[in-house]
């Protein structure tokens, strides 16, 4: 997820959605959806979304509510899905999956207790893509006509590799600060909030510190990221002050007499990560919805009425952007 430290340096303005028309953006698929589904799991009752079976796709209630809000504005979305994950980061899956055990411990817990408000935000808390959260969401985008790219490695990186070398797209969205030190030009936060989204600079950022894109990097490690812990009493104003007077990251690792395991390559890792050029991106877009509705509803025993207002908002989109490939 990043260190969210690093807003404390990053340039970062509200943008009127109204700016954004005609936009491109790729989205950090993991990111978004996983915010929409523990959302859903949190604010809704689990029979609307649990089938016959016991299955349980939030998800696809989470991407009927989510999407609308991109063909309002006539902001195109990329989902951009992670590929393998780098041995580097198995610690922080590991933490991460830990702590979900104690999240389902504390679920239980409460269950028993007949706490329901807690129950529900520990549930949403204990969520986690499966195997079929995956498959749905793809096969309902693909019904939608929304473009995926399949990444490499993290769809973080491929995002901001994305909004950096290719013309068709113009940002990259992510609440993951990283996004900052992947050198995404331009970032979009909060595509899953209410009101209008965030606009992150990387340019604006480095001019900002008098930084290069490395010693943005170096001071991103030196306060922690998903590879490496940061070193001890180092936030982002102290390590930008050390990094400025010592050059880099192993100007200041000496001076501190510090170490920070597989540093090389953690920091190629931001500057130069595991990403592809080998897609297509069809922009022309051509939903069908009657088909969506039918996936969600009938195969997936979603229930209709919690669907409808989403289901509404993008066909009304298709009108109001006026667009032609919208059909």
């Amino acid at each position: 997820m990043g260190n969210a430290d690093l807003r404390q340096l990053a340039v970062i303005e509200e943008v009127p959605f109204d700016e954004l028309e005609g936009d491109v953006v790729a989205v950090d698929a993991h990111n978004w959806l996983y915010k929409y589904l523990t959302t859903t799991v949190q604010w809704t009752s689990d029979d609307v979304y649990t089938t016959g079976d016991g299955i349980e796709v939030a998800n696809l209630v989470g991407i009927v509510q989510g999407l609308p809000k991109f063909f309002e504005h006539d902001l195109t979305p990329v989902f951009v899905w992670d590929g393998g994950v780098t041995e580097l980061k198995d610690d922080e899956v590991e933490a991460r999956r830990e702590q979900r055990e104690r999240y389902e411990e504390q679920l239980e817990e409460a269950r028993e207790a007949g706490e329901a408000i807690e129950a529900a935000r520990l549930e949403a808390r204990t969520q986690r893509l499966t195997e079929t959260i995956h498959e749905t969401s793809r096969e309902l985008l693909n019904l939608l006509d929304v473009p995926q790219v399949e990444a490499p490695a993290e769809g973080e990186a491929q995002a901001a590799h994305m909004a950096r070398v290719d013309d068709d797209v113009d940002y990259a969205g992510s609440d993951d600060y990283d996004c900052l030190l992947l050198g995404s030009p331009v970032t979009l936060r909060q595509l899953t909030s209410k009101g209008d989204p965030e606009r992150m600079d990387f340019q604006a950022t480095l001019e900002k510190h008098d930084l290069t894109w490395e010693q943005l990097v170096d001071v991103g490690i030196l306060c922690g990221t998903d590879f490496n812990e940061g070193i001890t009493g180092f936030g982002p104003k102290t390590a930008l002050k050390a990094i400025r007077e010592h050059g880099d990251l192993w100007g200041v690792l000496d001076a501190e007499g510090e170490h920070v395991e597989y540093a090389d390559r953690i920091r190629e890792l931001f500057l130069n990560p595991d990403v592809t050029d080998d897609y297509d991106l069809d922009l022309d877009s051509s939903p069908d919805i009657d088909a969506a509705r039918e996936y969600v509803i009938e195969e997936w025993e979603v229930a209709a009425d919690e669907l409808e207002r989403g289901f509404a908002r993008i066909e009304d989109s298709v009108v109001q952007t006026g667009l032609d490939q919208w059909t």
